[in-house]
């Protein structure tokens, strides 16, 4: 199964003869392009996340992906392998950008069941699709070793023996001439429950999917395992009846991947007359999820953190609160707001001050950020706007301060995705909230990380 591997915002074209290949410019099967044109006529016809736009490039009609990472497959099952652009930025090659990604993706709710170390470890050689794939079997595996778990079904059927409550008026309707038959309902104790049937039929698609030996290897054998189980004939049906009780904890996590795979939901999926599954993750919201899980490690007691803050909003309208203020982070003191944060998954460069470039901020944000001082904190505090760490923003930018609020401060500071910490100036006012040996470490003293190289993520 053919593919291509490229970054946030490349852009795709049809492969032609004479066609040449450029740095963000990447050619496709004409087929798969006219596919993609397609899906990014549908997305903006009904309103959906623009993970694709139409553009134009070298004279040509091209499109362009955004801020979404993840893989896109085409109904042909050609795949398109999308990695986060910090991995661009900082050299550190597919291999690293994509192991990143994977560290990432374990910090969003619905994807805490990848387990990091053998998905670390697949990621050195095949791309996302295969590597969440291979997670799916390892699971379902693990059940295996353990023994499916059965259940009691309530089953009716026309039998030559007395079995379970006779069924009186079927009975009648069916059997009125044949001594020899009972028309019952019994409960028969099997392997034929809704869990197992949700991944007998996941390990289907799984087969379908897969282009790796090891992977399609490994779902046969799986599917042999499940050779006495139905197929699921309603998903939705299935999974409502799905019941983790006692003694199936241990089915969780394929079922987390049994629904990813058969629901297609995370979060986008090419649909149209040719339906073709698409893992696709928004950046933002990754980005988000790994600096609120590691950054709320770094902040000393007795200041918590909250996501997704929602107690102000911007207008009053008529009795009703209009256009919510809602700050992606949120450090507080009990019940007091101390400062505002806001996670923007953006390269930025510290050198690009002059002249219109202002190091690629955006005016927006700002507003934005002003808008949350004011409400949270009573235009008196600190407000900070976070990015991922790079060679070209590797270090805090100076304090930026609003003339009109003079006790309001907006800092621009780096996450460091490689040590997971938040770069602190010292001078800062905030710099005692959080734990000085962290804020050391980040500050100065190089870390070994046992997951990501150095060349990856410095």
């Amino acid at each position: 199964m053919s593919g291509i591997t490229i970054y946030e915002f490349d852009a795709l074209v049809p492969s032609v003869p004479g066609f040449s290949e450029t740095e963000g410019l990447r050619g496709v099967p004409p087929t798969v392009f006219n596919w993609l044109e397609l899906q990014c006529l549908r997305t903006a016809e009904q309103g959906e996340a623009a993970w694709l736009r139409l553009t134009q490039r070298r004279g040509r009609r091209s499109v362009q992906v955004t801020s979404f990472v993840g893989v896109i497959r085409a109904p042909d099952g050609y795949q398109i392998e999308v990695l986060p652009k910090v991995g661009k930025a900082i050299g550190g090659g597919d291999k690293e950008a994509r192991q990143l990604l994977i560290e990432m993706l374990r910090c969003l709710g619905g994807f805490r069941h990848i387990q990091t170390d053998s998905a670390k470890l697949a990621a050195a050689r095949m791309p996302l699709l295969e590597v969440f794939i291979g997670e799916f079997l390892r699971s379902v595996e693990h059940i295996v070793k353990r023994g499916l778990r059965s259940d009691y079904t309530s089953r009716q059927g026309n039998l030559f023996a007395l079995r379970g409550k006779l069924l009186v008026s079927q009975h009648l309707h069916q059997n009125l001439c044949r001594a020899d038959r009972f028309f019952t309902e019994h409960d028969e104790f099997s392997t034929n429950r809704p869990e197992n049937r949700l991944l007998h039929s996941a390990l289907r698609c799984a087969l379908l999917l897969s282009a790796s030996q090891a992977n399609q290897q490994l779902a046969r054998e799986l599917c042999f395992v499940f050779a006495d189980v139905p197929l699921s004939s309603h998903f939705g049906q299935d999974f409502q009846r799905v019941r983790l009780d006692r003694g199936m904890g241990h089915y969780a996590d394929a079922l987390a991947w049994a629904r990813l795979i058969l629901e297609e939901r995370s979060p986008l999926t090419g649909t149209g007359r040719n339906r073709a599954p698409s893992l696709l993750f928004p950046m933002e919201a990754v980005f988000e999820a790994f600096v609120a899980k590691h950054l709320a490690k770094q902040l000393a007691q007795p200041f918590t953190l909250k996501t997704q803050a929602r107690s102000f909003s911007l207008v009053r309208h008529q009795e009703q609160n209009w256009f919510r203020l809602k700050p992606d982070l949120l450090v507080r003191e009990l019940v007091s707001d101390k400062l505002v944060l806001d996670t923007k998954w953006k390269l930025i460069d510290s050198t690009r001050a002059n002249g219109a470039d202002k190091y690629g901020l955006s005016q927006a944000d700002f507003y934005q950020l002003h808008a949350y001082g004011h409400s949270y904190l009573d235009s008196a505090g600190d407000v900070v706007l976070i990015y991922p760490k790079t060679d070209t923003f590797s270090k805090p930018l100076d304090v930026f301060n609003f003339p009109k609020a003079t006790g309001l401060r907006l800092w621009v500071l780096p996450f460091c995705l490689r040590e997971r910490t938040l770069v602190i100036p010292k001078d800062a006012p905030f710099a005692a909230n959080f734990n000085r040996a962290l804020a050391a470490a980040v500050q100065g003293r190089k870390f070994e990380s046992p997951k990501l190289t150095e060349s990856a993520l410095t």
